[in-house]
């Protein structure tokens, strides 16, 4: 019955959709899904909304309410266009920014969304091309904007889209905001209640003037441009996997003083296809592999990949044996805090006032390297705009210098207020140089952070359930773990348990407390005696369950590395089987 009724409520949905508001190509398809026995593409093409979660809007592009489409961003505009106009109201001309990626129909949407804001009575500044998001957080700062979006699914598959909204900040909207926005959303019940036909007059194109503005500050990162002047000849390697990195990435690096920047030219070429990649995620070995081939082939010592568009970087190095490898999330930035620490304090930079932010899910490391440096350290859910949160509390009266998650993302500065791969790119290269400067390679620097404060391997491992009938398995999922929390992982006992849903925590004996955060999550974590942290959390942008899963060790010289992971790796196996994963 639940079904014929989940059925019936589909149906009407998209009969909706059968109206003059709706072109005729999107009330073909639509009858086209109507008309079809079977009715699975249907139902999930209709059968909710897409909502805003960690990363804003984002889904596979196709006709339907829980699609990406003009007429979800449409209403997407239209909401936050009411609620813009709601809270800025008293404001003699409200203004946003608008930016895109590469992605097939990023401009289309990002051109409909100027229409709709400026048909809103809302000044629009559009980027004349593609650009990196973080390019478009620094702008909205810079033009003194109440708000901003970016047409943009960041590393997904080529199937997707996405629309993430900014606030004045520059940072991606938070609570009590992001509810607003989605109240108002909700309220545009039909293509007919958004005005598509724009207001010419209120549309500015921007492209050079921002650019050159945005990379101008991107000098003040450098924490020691001599190091750079020492090294200039650095051979780098940089590909934007067809995407925004392209437009910043390599000017940038040479606006610092890198003389020797080489391009995957395959991969030099916009295309929201994606044609030289499987996907487009710096996270993958496989994003990296044309990237690596060049660096053999000239000789390179650092490889870096931005995402489609550039808030995230992936790298690679030679490890002891001259073998390329990826460097994951948690150690870039772990390097990156080691050296803006280190150098910092060297060059007599640290006031007292300085913090660093990372994740929950990010590396624990992090903690004993800001602790031991007498560093403040903020704990903040997964999604930079938390991280932008803390940013915006403390700002004016301590210093940030630092933030990352485990995810590949970092932000060094605080004029942008979102990850920031083209900083990153740049920041990375200049440690790279103060490594060869030390007469270490990237790789060794790594291994003695790791002799210095700990080892430690951190795995994430994603199980994707995608479809309407994912989302009940996930859901499913997270209620036995909570229901039935393990006792021990991998042999050693849970000694905390933290769920950030109730925002309660359970220690070794049962004792309950409460957690600090702003706002609940759909989050558990449970640490053992032996120092393991496994964190259990379904995506807000993706059909996934993912668990990161860290463990410790003891690296006490550079020739155990090799044993110590081959150790490690076993015990995240013996982690992950515990977990029946």
């Amino acid at each position: 019955m639940e079904n014929q009724d989940l059925l019936k409520t589909v149906i009407a949905k998209a009969e909706k959709w059968l109206s003059p508001a709706y072109d005729e190509k999107t009330q073909a398809e639509v009858r086209r899904m109507l008309d079809n026995e079977d009715k699975t593409e249907l139902i999930e093409a209709f059968y909710k909304d897409l909502e805003f979660g960690t990363g804003g809007l984002r889904g596979i592009m196709g006709v339907g309410s829980n699609r990406m489409n003009v007429y979800t961003v449409g209403a997407a505009t239209q909401g936050l266009s009411n609620y813009l106009n709601k809270n800025f109201k008293d404001m003699k001309q409200i203004s946003v920014v608008i930016g895109h990626d590469c992605r097939n129909n990023s401009r289309l949407f990002a051109e409909i969304s100027a229409n709709i804001f400026s048909a809103n009575g809302i000044k629009v500044y559009l980027f004349d091309d593609m650009r990196p998001t973080p390019e478009m957080s620094f702008a909205i700062r810079h033009l003194g904007c109440q708000s901003g979006i970016i047409l943009t699914a960041s590393h997904n598959p080529k199937e997707y889209n996405g629309y993430k909204a900014y606030w004045d900040d520059g940072a991606q909207v938070l609570p009590p905001h992001d509810k607003g926005i989605i109240d108002e959303v909700n309220k545009i019940t039909s293509a007919a209640d958004i005005k598509f036909e724009g207001n010419k007059a209120l549309i500015e194109i921007i492209g050079e003037n921002v650019d050159s503005a945005y990379l101008e500050q991107l000098k003040s990162v450098s924490i020691d441009p001599e190091v750079i002047k020492r090294h200039k000849d650095l051979k780098i390697v940089y590909t934007p996997i067809h995407g925004t990195g392209m437009m910043l990435i390599p000017r940038a690096l040479k606006s610092w003083g890198f003389e020797d920047v080489n391009t995957v030219k395959e991969q030099m070429v916009k295309d929201g296809n994606f044609p030289t990649v499987v996907s487009p995620n710096p996270e993958n070995a496989e994003a990296l592999t044309l990237a690596v081939k060049l660096a053999k082939e000239i000789g390179a010592e650092l490889v870096m990949a931005s995402d489609p568009d550039a808030d995230r970087v992936g790298i690679a190095c030679k490890n002891g044996r001259g073998e390329w490898v990826l460097i994951n999330g948690n150690q870039t930035c772990l390097m990156f805090l080691y050296y803006i620490i280190t150098q910092y304090t060297k060059l007599g930079k640290m006031t007292g006032r300085e913090f660093v932010v990372k994740t929950i899910v990010t590396t624990e490391l992090i903690k004993t390297i800001a602790e031991r440096n007498n560093i403040e350290m903020f704990d903040c859910y997964t999604g930079f705009k938390w991280i932008a949160r803390e940013i915006r509390l403390n700002e004016g009266k301590k210093k940030y210098i630092g933030g990352g998650e485990e995810s590949y993302g970092f932000l060094a500065e605080d004029f942008v207020r979102d990850k920031d791969a083209v900083s990153a790119c740049c920041l990375i290269a200049e440690v790279a140089a103060w490594a060869k400067d030390n007469g270490k390679t990237l790789f060794e620097l790594l291994q003695d952070i790791y002799i210095e404060y700990g080892f430690s391997k951190e795995k994430s491992i994603s199980i994707t359930k995608p479809g309407k009938s994912g989302a009940e398995e996930i859901k499913a999922m997270m209620e036995n773990f909570r229901k039935n929390p393990p006792k021990e992982i991998a042999g050693s006992p849970v000694i905390l348990a933290k769920d950030y849903a109730s925002l309660k925590q359970t220690d070794g004996k049962g004792n309950v407390s409460d957690i600090d955060m702003p706002a609940t999550s759909n989050v558990l974590q449970y640490f053992t005696e032996d120092g393991t942290k496994v964190s259990v959390r379904p995506s807000g942008t993706e059909p996934k369950i993912k668990f990161y899963v860290e463990v410790k060790g003891v690296l006490k010289d550079r020739s155990e590395y090799d044993a110590v992971n081959e150790k490690a790796e076993e015990k995240v196996k013996a982690v992950a089987d515990s977990l029946n994963l």
